[in-house]
């Protein structure tokens, strides 16, 4: 189990568990070594607790009731997900969109450029590799995406005949934002994640996800894994809902960390961030990222998501993409690294926790039943709203 010490070192966390005594989900926060259930009528969902001005002294302040040990609860919560009779902890999102952002680091937009040429062909992979890097080296690393310079990037790239719809989200002006999955379908710490069973070439991607308020205010950062399928997103770009949203394919969690006087969005711009994945055959992957790479602001990242152009009266999650690309083999060289059934990954952040999943095959996790018309019946049988 990961180190749970981060909960009790100052910040102020906030999340979302299973209790089954109400047959439905509550608000909770840790306080003093215990998770304490804080759902009321003022904040029946955490869409509702985001949207106040000052979520944190609410958070501090709330009346709650003990549901046991942070450590306890935790224990619970593995292998219990989707059981409606045990208490567990779920995605500390509800209504909120849930969006991603893709190709946001240059080393990862290198890595989306060869699955394209590649056209989902790991084998393929290792020399377009090369010869993608050896015309584009680590020259973006430091290139601004929209900027004059990156422009002078991409006419010499189109002059090479190595352009690509990935390199121009990656540093053109306009950010890739996609949906990444439907409202209350993503899960949380323990679940089990999902892989679509026709994908045979994918992997995890640890990134930073935001907390963002109806009116664009960003409230705080969790940690996320936004399940990738190389292969089928590689086939064609016009796979990506395919490759992206899939049963139990996002994991969010373990609590959204709201910003405060101790921990805000500098925080989140210097994050780092660090991958294991341990398979049942004795593998074991560990991989790092970090922000203070990306090439795009996150407060860019979110006025590209939000604004004139599009609402969102609930708010939004906002994945922010990462620079972690596994090219490592894992069994037949020159095929890189691909996930077995039964990996755990595990992802960390010294601010953050760490967020912990297994990998399934989506058509064999548990399938996601909980919608918005069944929370809104159970809040309303609960007198909530």
């Amino acid at each position: 189990m990961n180190d749970l010490s981060v909960f009790s070192q100052g910040g102020t966390f906030v999340g979302r568990v299973w209790r089954p005594d109400v047959a439905g989900p509550a608000l909770v926060t840790p306080r003093d070594g215990m998770l304490v259930d804080i759902t009321s009528r003022a904040t029946p969902t955490l869409r509702d607790l985001l949207e106040l001005d000052d979520p944190v002294a609410h958070a501090r302040a709330a009346e709650g009731e003990p549901l046991g040990t942070i450590e306890a609860v935790f224990s619970a919560s593995l292998g219990a997900s989707g059981d409606p009779e045990r208490l567990h902890l779920l995605a500390p999102c509800d209504l909120q969109a849930v969006k991603a952002c893709g190709v946001t680091f240059a080393r990862s937009m290198i890595e989306r450029v060869i699955e394209e040429k590649a056209a989902g062909n790991p084998a393929l992979a290792v020399a377009i590799r090369e010869k993608v890097t050896a015309i584009i080296g680590n020259s973006l690393r430091d290139l601004k995406a929209g900027s004059p310079e990156a422009a002078k990037v991409k006419a010499a790239l189109i002059e090479t005949g190595v352009w690509s719809q990935y390199l121009e989200v990656g540093i053109g002006p306009d950010a890739e934002v996609f949906t990444k999955a439907p409202v209350l379908s993503a899960v949380g710490w323990g679940a089990p994640a999902g892989l679509h069973p026709i994908s045979r070439w994918n992997n995890p991607e640890p990134e930073i996800v935001l907390a963002v308020d109806s009116r664009g205010r960003v409230k705080g950062a969790t940690l996320g894994n936004d399940v990738n399928l190389r292969d089928v997103e590689g086939r064609s770009a016009l796979l990506l809902g395919k490759a992206k949203d899939n049963n139990a394919s996002a994991a969010i969690g373990p609590f959204v960390r709201l910003f405060d006087d101790g921990y805000g969005i500098d925080d989140v711009r210097r994050a780092d961030l660090a991958l294991t994945v341990e398979g049942t055959d004795g593998f074991r992957l560990e991989g790092r990222s970090t922000m203070r790479e990306i090439s795009r602001d996150p407060l860019d990242l979110v006025a590209q998501t939000i604004g004139a152009h599009h609402q969102y009266p609930d708010g939004f999650f906002l994945f922010m993409g990462t620079l972690f690309a596994p090219v490592e083999d894992r069994d037949v060289a020159g095929q890189g690294f691909t996930h077995k059934l039964g990996d755990v990954v595990t992802i960390s952040n010294a601010e953050l926790g760490s967020l912990v999943n297994t990998m399934r095959l989506a058509t064999e996790c548990p399938p996601w039943t909980f919608g918005v018309a069944a929370l809104m019946r159970n809040l309303a049988a609960r007198g909530l709203i």
